[in-house]
């Protein structure tokens, strides 16, 4: 016979006759692959565009200069353009303006306005250059004109000669729209105007943000950046494009591939199922191939065979989840934007692009994945005696390898001993890999401890009662407990890794509320509309309010971003009132902390927030410098704090000595403490009765913990969806696996029935079978899906995103996900059996030959 021919009949006939079995497995592919898929050309979209926009941004320079703070005096600016390696320097102010009337408490909604020198930026960034009306040819130099991309007119609903108001801290500005940046790159929402008008509106006289450069011919990059460093102050920053699209880069790295990972999981879950099908399928053929050893096949023919059908599977489901995932990228992009919810790509609008060889490398990976899934039943199944295969009662024989303990403790141990070890490139690679030996390790361990429990559990029961139904149905799980474990694979890999992102979501969500709490103490915020690094309250304004009726105690905020390493994103300083005897009365404090009576008289004190301690080294006691000042100040860390807003650290300081420090008396938050008879909708109508109470916002904590969470659950939505997948996909592998023993199962239901047990009997035979089958997977998965949240929890967290939580169990959500899965493991069992039973009994009885 064709070998082909062979292999489509054969292939045909097991796909006809268990389509359960061969639809969960592609879908299991479909949805690992199609989740993987779709959050790489979300994440790959996000940074091309985004490296895009800052490459049309940095237009034709060589190098920029900025400070460490958002801006620097102007005087830098002569002294670069008449530098010897200097052929063009442009100088730019970089503003975010808030549109008033166009909140929006999730999404970003300030647009970004770069101020230039339309001369200078004509040979250094062209792409910036504004095109006006053909009948106004002198406006890009008029102080009333802004010209917006493609991009920012869309979103604002505006067009050539309409009148657009900004506003930047208490002051509104109405600029006229006069015309377009037709070079802009597509999705950018930006906007440009004279720098000297952009000054002037902005209260931004005399500073700038960034100094483009383009070298002379003939000048080395690395020699001059090498000399400009050496000549400005360590306030300053020489910078290329290159470097700066790193940062971006690195900014968003650890949440983009913890998204990777947790996209996986779906695609590890159906490798478990795939593994369950394909030995089940093994099995219930052993007499099948053995038959077709007897006749002529080899053992590298029946090899071949089932893999080549296995291929198959993944061919199909991959191909199925590459598509899946283009769509699930198209939507995701179109209601997320291109930061699934992070917060890291503001200012664009990615779109989805396919990529070929990301497609080509999931393809492989989906079919990988299920190759390996079936290796070792196929190698079984190849390596069979045909005498013995031919005869029933031969599957626990050929199962017999599964009940060696040894590989599932080496994995386990493997697992414990690389959870002690550090980062790699400040990512938790070791984490991931003992969350994937210990998931191996528990599905490996599964045989042994089922034939230990359900030995024990029989042994009880036949010493309490004589039940011969529960008794069949205990002798069976006790004396066949392989495949048992095999039957349980999909649910332990689907239900532990459910357990574990529920507990880590769960922990990380309750730990977020009681931060909240802690550092929401005032009745209400006052602050702008564009609250950091923006021009604030002046020290007149603050007056204004301190003396508003019904405040009992008011506190002033000042925050901003400065640069401690070029190499990293920036790093969020705040200036405030704190409590120098118990700074824990105003920030959430971890246990590391210096007394205040350990405070140096010759150092200011200042708390950092955990990643600080991971990313720069500040150790409680160490001492420091800060770039506040052209004056060297030593700075002492007094204490770590718990902060989940600012990934990439945060300082705490006195305001008073930032106010020293820098003179710098504006401030952009204010934390107001109301009298009782003073309620808060009262005083936000006083307040805006001040002169400047349009351009206020006001927040009550609750306000604010609202929407702090509803971000959260914007940026977790992925990990919602991966656990339902893996819900699902577990519900599916329960359907599988009862199924396909079953109706393997026939000749012994035909015994059943000859020796006068009914059929409603054996329906409860199975469907207690299939409850305690289930119920002890999901007691395990339990047990496993714990231990890896603690993986999750206190390495892969504070290794990816340097900050701690404190453990939660959702309790209500894990109990009724364990009553959903029990429940469909007991009619999953009971509807497969109907189908086994409903045969002819004397017919299945004689196929045992």
């Amino acid at each position: 016979m064709n070998r082909n021919l062979l292999f489509r009949w054969l292939t045909l006939g097991e796909w006809q006759a268990h389509r359960l079995q061969i639809v969960v497995s592609i879908i299991a592919i479909m949805l690992g692959i199609a989740m993987g898929f779709s959050i790489h050309l979300i994440n790959t979209a996000a940074v091309s565009e985004f490296s895009a926009a800052v490459k049309s941004l940095s237009g034709q320079s060589d190098f920029q200069v900025r400070a460490t703070q958002p801006t620097f005096d102007e005087m830098l600016y002569p002294k670069l353009a008449q530098h010897a390696g200097v052929a063009q320097a442009s100088p730019i102010l970089e503003i975010q303006a808030a549109i008033p009337g166009k909140a929006d408490e999730i999404r970003n909604t300030t647009l970004k306005i770069l101020g230039i020198d339309m001369l200078r930026a004509i040979t250094v960034t062209p792409d910036l250059l504004g095109v006006p009306a053909e009948d106004r040819p002198f406006d890009m130099l008029m102080e009333d004109a802004i010209f917006l991309s493609p991009a920012a007119m869309e979103w604002l609903e505006v067009k050539e000669g309409d009148a657009l108001p900004l506003r930047l801290g208490t002051k509104t500005v109405t600029l006229r729209v006069a015309g377009g940046l037709v070079r802009a790159h597509a999705g950018q929402r930006i906007a440009v105007m004279d720098i000297g008008a952009a000054q002037w509106h902005f209260d931004h006289v005399g500073v700038l943000s960034r100094i483009d450069l383009k070298l002379k011919q003939g000048i080395s990059h690395e020699g001059f950046k090498a000399a400009l460093e050496r000549e400005l102050s360590n306030h300053y920053l020489v910078i290329e494009t290159a470097d700066q699209e790193k940062r971006i880069h690195n900014m968003s790295r650890a949440y983009r591939i913890n998204l990777n990972v947790l996209a996986l999981v779906a695609l590890f879950t159906g490798t478990f199922l795939v593994f369950s099908a394909q030995v089940l399928s093994t099995l219930r053929r052993r007499p099948q191939f053995a038959l077709l050893r007897v006749l002529g096949l080899t053992r590298k023919q029946i090899l071949w065979q089932i893999l080549r059908e296995s291929s198959l599977l993944g061919i199909v489901g991959s191909l199925l989840g590459l598509g899946f995932g283009y769509v699930l990228a198209a939507t995701a992009l179109r209601v997320f934007s291109g930061d699934l919810g992070g917060g890291f790509f503001p200012e664009i609008q990615p779109s989805v692009q396919f990529d070929p060889m990301a497609a080509l490398l999931f393809f492989a990976l989906g079919v990988g994945v299920t190759l390996l899934g079936s290796l070792m039943p196929a190698w079984e199944a190849a390596r069979a005696h045909p005498a013995p295969a031919l005869k029933s009662g031969s599957e626990e024989i050929a199962l017999a390898g599964l009940r060696k303990p040894w590989p599932a403790y080496s994995c386990l141990v493997l697992a414990a001993i690389l959870t002690q070890l550090p980062p790699v490139a400040e990512l938790p690679v070791f984490g991931y890999f003992s969350v994937a030996l210990l998931m191996i390790g528990g599905i490996l361990w599964m045989p042994s401890l089922a034939s230990l429990f359900f030995a024990r559990l029989f042994n009880v029961f036949n010493r309490l009662s004589s039940g011969a139904l529960a008794g069949l149905a205990l002798a069976r799980l006790a004396n066949a407990p392989q495949q048992a474990a095999i039957a349980l694979s999909g649910v332990l890999a689907s239900f532990s890794l459910m357990v574990a992102m529920a507990i880590m979501v769960a922990s990380f969500r309750i730990s977020i509320e009681d931060w909240l709490t802690h550092i929401l103490p005032a009745d209400v915020y006052v602050r702008t509309e564009v609250r950091q690094d923006a021009v604030g309250f002046s020290p007149q304004e603050q007056q204004m309010i301190a003396n508003a009726a019904g405040i009992e105690r008011i506190d002033f905020i000042h925050s901003l971003q400065i640069t401690l390493d070029p190499a990293r994103p920036t790093v969020t300083l705040i200036a405030r009132p704190i409590d120098l005897a118990d700074p824990g009365n105003t920030l959430p404090m971890t246990d590391d902390v210096l007394a205040s009576a350990e405070l140096p008289s010759d150092a200011i004190p200042i708390w950092v927030s955990e990643a600080m301690v991971d990313l720069y080294g500040y150790q409680v006691g160490k001492r420091v410098t800060l770039p506040l000042s052209d004056e060297p100040q030593d700075y002492i860390v007094a204490g770590v704090w718990r902060d989940y807003g600012r990934q990439f650290g945060a300082i705490q300081m006195q305001l008073s000595d930032y106010q020293i420090i820098t003179g710098e008396l504006q401030v952009n938050e204010a934390a107001l403490w109301l009298q009782p008879d003073m309620t808060p909708t009262r005083f936000i109508t006083l307040m805006k009765a001040l002169p400047f109470g349009e351009t206020l916002t006001f927040w009550q904590p609750n306000e604010i913990r609202a929407i702090s969470l509803k971000i959260f659950d914007r940026s977790f939505a992925v990990t919602y969806l991966l656990e339902l997948i893996a819900v699902g996909v577990g519900l599916l592998g329960v359907a599988a696996s009862f199924s396909a023993q079953a109706l393997r199962r026939i000749k012994e239901f035909g015994m059943l029935r000859h020796i006068g047990v009914t059929r409603g009997q054996i329906y409860r035979m199975l469907a207690l079978e299939g409850g305690l089958l289930a119920g002890f997977g999901i007691g395990i998965g339990f047990l496993l899906g714990s231990c890896i949240s603690l993986i999750l929890i206190f390495i892969v967290n504070p290794q990816s995103f340097h900050w701690t939580m404190q453990l939660h169990l959702p309790w209500q959500w894990l109990i009724s996900m364990a009553l959903a899965m029990l429940i469909a493991a007991a009619l999953t069992a009971l509807l497969a059996g109907r189908q086994a039973v409903s045969g002819n009994v004397v017919r299945a009885v004689k196929e045992d030959w």
